[in-house]
């Protein structure tokens, strides 16, 4: 017979299916990539950059930045969406994103220049990062 009437079998199922919901959440408590996938990330951006200190193709970014362009690459000067949500909190369309071009890279690689403000060429703040979104670096001005 394949199934058992007297409930033994549901129990034992649902047992079995309470302990591994519990081990499920206690995994999920443990790692800590989760808890900073939602939210904003504890602290945010801590840490400044002067804008010498970029990489030259940094600084040749943010001389663009300030002119208006020519970009190279379409993605430059699209909307950032901040879905990291490690930038401080603003409207769609406050921050926008600009390649920093990496020698040797065939592709855009993983620097970035974010910069946000409500006229694209007098941004009120920009960020680098390094690590495409991972961290950001306040660019003092």
């Amino acid at each position: 017979m394949f199934c058992n009437w007297d409930g033994s079998l549901a129990k034992k199922f649902a047992k079995s299916a309470f302990m591994a919901g519990l081990l499920s959440l206690g995994l999920m408590l443990a790692s800590t990539d989760l808890v900073h996938s939602k939210g904003p990330v504890p602290g945010g951006v801590n840490e400044t950059i002067a804008q010498t200190q970029l990489p030259v193709q940094g600084q040749d970014m943010m001389k663009l930045i300030y002119a208006g362009g020519p970009f190279k690459y379409d993605k430059d000067g699209t909307v950032f969406g901040n879905r990291e949500r490690i930038l401080p909190a603003k409207n769609r369309g406050f921050y926008r994103e600009y390649t920093v071009k990496t020698s040797g890279e065939r592709t855009r690689g993983a620097r970035r220049i974010v910069c946000g403000g409500l006229k694209p060429t007098a941004p009120e703040a920009c960020y680098y990062t390094d690590d495409h979104y991972a961290s950001f670096r306040k660019i003092a001005q």
